[in-house]
């Protein structure tokens, strides 16, 4: 009777849902960047649901070992050692999971006690240390039981290319900051497979500027972000998902599409740099934008008006979506706040929507999702994410799938099968069709839990 239920929660769902009438188009994950926002603020869980209501399905947060660890744990395996500071971390990835979001963490900054003393901005003088935490990390929110939650999207620092988040840059001349940066991500990543082995991790996370040659005395270093790829190729056992990027404008009044000479990295400039990416390291590499935005005026004396920030964000997101290679586009910030330096938020402080906000939905409802490539001739596997079901539903438990395969506006294959929820927030089932070579579909699946919560999610099909 329960499968059965599912079942029928399924078909009911299948049959409301609304036909496409255009033709399918590339889809791509959609999310915010906004830790005052949405884990610090009062109101940070009505944040988190307007976040979502724009059709959103990402927040990325950072997790500063400096700030989480600030002493030393006497048991860097024990996520309860009270060395560390994590409600507000908690808080979020159950809070996001609630109103249908993943959450993706990007950890950074070492703690004194683990550099020698130094500032956050200098690698730890023990690989292991790094591993120790990101393996507690991952293993807490890994989705199995006893976990607080699930995290599968990953990230290894910020913006490694400038001075301001590592040191050195160079060694005399001499560009280092790639090989430093290849052992702090190796051993970060190596924590984050060993407490969750489905944990996809990006490496990179790289500004979009850098001068490639050592700054003059009081300015800080910086390495163009090609430049670093090319140079972090040649360091021998990295694996990784994705290269994260964040193609901001050099200015706070340029446009998204602003020129600049490459080995620099804006979204003009995003082509060149995927094909540095191919050939440094033999594969296409996806690319994930982990931070973009334009900050507006009079917050930002120097920025754009509220109308042009809508027209840039509308752009800059056509931009994005239009590139096959970009799986994800992150936006920060969400809400404008005196704690933030940065006035590119979709809200002012009061909360009320900039003209953004409007024009980041219309595009976010229709954009999110994921676009996959299967092989022609064969029924293929499909996954989709479902972090609200998790949030109610424990991993393992059978859940309801239905799920309807359009080719261009014709529906061409729909089915209602169950499928068992994964430690991930995901759902894996094998819709019955067989893709043809060269067709482009769109797959809507709307998945349903046994006391009646749903979660639509769809996906592009190329094959």
């Amino acid at each position: 009777m329960r499968r059965f239920r599912l079942v029928m929660l399924a078909f009911v769902v299948l049959l409301a849902l609304p036909a496409a009438t255009v033709r399918a188009a590339d889809r791509m994950q959609i999310g915010f960047y906004d830790d005052l926002s949405f884990r610090y603020a009062a109101d940070r869980l009505d944040n988190l649901a307007a976040a979502a209501a724009t059709g959103a399905s990402i927040i990325h947060t950072n997790a500063s070992w400096a700030a989480i660890a600030p002493t030393k744990p006497a048991n860097a395996a024990d996520a309860s050692d009270p060395a560390y500071h994590l409600s507000d971390l908690d808080d979020l990835i159950a809070k996001a999971a609630q109103d249908g979001l993943r959450v993706m963490i990007d950890v950074s900054s070492t703690p004194k006690w683990a550099n020698g003393g130094k500032t956050p901005n200098y690698a730890p003088t023990r690989p292991s240390d790094l591993t120790a935490f990101t393996r507690m990390l991952a293993t807490r929110y890994n989705g199995r039981p006893g976990s607080l939650g699930s995290v599968s999207l990953w990230s290894v620092w910020n913006e490694p290319n400038l001075g301001q988040f590592l040191l050195p840059q160079y060694a005399g001349k001499k560009i280092v900051s790639p090989s430093i940066y290849a052992r702090i991500y190796k051993a970060a990543y190596a924590g984050i497979k060993a407490g969750n082995p489905t944990a996809k991790v990006a490496i990179g996370e790289t500004s979009a500027q850098g001068r490639d040659h050592p700054a003059a005395r009081g300015v800080s270093d910086t390495v163009a972000p090609g430049t670093f790829a090319r140079l972090l190729a040649q360091q021998k056992g990295l694996l990784f998902a994705a290269w994260a990027h964040h193609p901001y404008p050099t200015t706070p009044s340029s446009k998204p599409l602003q020129k600049v000479r490459y080995p620099n990295v804006t979204l003009s400039q995003l082509g060149n740099f995927e094909k540095t990416l191919k050939a440094a390291f033999k594969r296409t590499v996806p690319i994930w934008i982990t931070e973009y935005g334009h900050e507006t005026k009079p917050g930002e004396p120097k920025g754009v008006t509220y109308a042009q920030q809508a027209a840039y964000a509308k752009l800059a997101l056509k931009t994005a979506r239009a590139d096959p290679n970009v799986a994800m586009f992150i936006w920060f910030t969400f809400r404008d706040a005196a704690g933030n330096p940065w006035q590119s938020g979709l809200e002012q402080p009061s909360g009320a929507p900039k003209p953004a906000y409007g024009a980041f939905r219309s595009l976010a409802s229709s954009f999110d999702g994921q676009t996959i490539v299967v092989r022609p001739g064969r029924a293929p596997r499909l996954t989709v994410y479902v972090p609200k079901i998790a949030y109610f539903t424990p991993a393992g438990a059978v859940v309801g799938v239905s799920y309807r395969v359009l080719d261009g506006t014709k529906i061409i294959a729909g089915g209602i099968p169950t499928a068992a929820l994964g430690t991930d927030q995901s759902v894996t089932f094998t819709p019955a069709f067989t893709p043809a070579k060269g067709h482009h579909y769109t797959v809507t699946a709307n998945v349903n839990d046994i006391s009646g919560n749903t979660e639509t999610e769809t996906l592009t099909v190329l094959s």
